[in-house]
């Protein structure tokens, strides 16, 4: 499958590039008749968007997105979902003396190795503004997780060093950063501040928490639950790192300690704490699923860096222009959409596996069929 296709039974294919026209997605494999409106898609990107506060980039993009095809009168049809985001506020001419340099961070060199060919222009399809295209494909996702009362929530768990004591998810959305612990807040803004000042950038920790999600999603052995979130979040050029639940913690912890412990409560078995993270043998519990991402700080900075040129030859540059001294704020809704397509996809895997080929697709019994009950949903439901 080419490189800028996820999902198996809800694909997304994202095109564009960062100083181009436009960047936009196909989304398809939607259930029809789910509810879904413009503003729905536009409300997860305007948390994306650049230009929000000073903690980000000042470039202007108004985001808008234009819904081309697959929603009829405020449902889905079952046909591809195509949205568009145009490029408003692009100035090349920013890049223009770094054109034969490779950027440190970038990928600049890797892509020449690669195409023997790059737009210099701002990082191309390798700039975080390809992320755009995902977060509208994610609010998509969102439509079909709300049908199963699943959400998905993320926030900045640590910024610059800087780690959030409390978890207060009413306090996300009321401060720049996407803290939810308002002192901590402060201070990340306050740290983004000052390497901002000094030409420089910041990175941190974004964690992302999923409730309402049925056990029984995810497969073996390959397509693990965390294996098939590790692969959506590290896809997102910003991302180092990946962990779920206790994630590296569980090293340093003994298996007596570590193990969930498993009790029954109205009908349902449930865990006695979530070291796991919501997923067990590659499948998910039933419990909140748990994710922590590391973000990188941003790679152009001001300051002087030592690089090269496509001939090899020594150079310094400082790259100028609008960029985000810290990319975690933005990254939130990025990660919260990966997560969701991950998510929508096994939903829709296991609704394959659990609808008996003696059925039809309204669950009657199929001509000559003997009449067996299916077989029952993930947790009882």
């Amino acid at each position: 499958m080419p490189g800028s296709c996820f999902g198996e039974f809800l694909t997304v294919s994202t095109f564009g590039e960062s100083h181009g026209t436009a960047v936009g997605v196909v989304v398809d494999g939607v259930p029809p008749g789910l509810e879904l409106s413009i503003d729905d898609i536009q409300r997860d990107l305007d948390r994306r968007r650049p230009g929000q506060s000073l903690v980000t980039s000042a470039r202007r993009e108004s985001d808008r997105a234009e819904l081309l095809s697959g929603l009829f009168e405020g449902r889905t049809t079952g046909t591809p979902i195509a949205i568009v985001i145009r490029n408003e506020g692009h100035r090349s001419s920013d890049y223009e003396r770094l054109r034969e340099a490779f950027r440190p961070g970038h990928a600049d060199w890797s892509y020449q190795a690669k195409y023997g060919i790059r737009d210099w222009r701002g990082g191309g399809r390798a700039s975080g503004r390809e992320t755009a295209a995902r977060v509208a494909a994610g609010a998509v996702a969102r439509a079909i997780l709300a049908g199963r009362g699943i959400t998905v929530t993320g926030y900045a768990l640590e910024i610059a060093g800087i780690r959030a004591g409390r978890i207060d998810l009413a306090a996300i959305e009321a401060n720049p950063v996407r803290c939810p612990d308002p002192e901590a807040a402060r201070l990340m803004e306050r740290a983004i501040a000052e390497a901002k000042d000094a030409g420089d950038s910041v990175g941190g920790v974004v964690e992302v928490l999923a409730d309402g999600i049925p056990a029984g999603l995810g497969d073996p052995v390959f397509d693990k639950l965390e294996a098939l979130l590790a692969h959506a979040t590290l896809s997102v050029g910003a991302v180092r790192g990946f962990e779920i639940g206790s994630g590296f913690g569980a090293a340093r912890m003994r298996g007596s300690v570590y193990n969930d412990e498993l009790y029954a409560e109205d009908g349902r078995v449930r865990s006695r704490t979530n070291h796991a993270g919501g997923v067990s043998g590659g499948i998910s519990t039933g419990e909140r699923l748990v994710v922590r991402c590391a973000i990188r700080p941003p790679a152009s900075i001001a300051r002087s860096q030592r690089t090269v040129t496509g001939a090899g030859e020594p150079v310094e540059i400082a790259i100028g222009g609008r960029h985000d001294p810290c990319i975690v704020p933005r990254a939130v809704p990025v990660l919260e959409a990966m997560v969701a397509l991950v998510l929508a996809d096994r939903l829709l895997a296991q609704a394959a596996i659990s609808q008996p080929l003696d059925r039809d697709v309204q669950g009657r019994p199929a001509a000559g069929t003997s009449h067996r009950p299916p077989p029952p949903a993930p947790n009882g439901r």
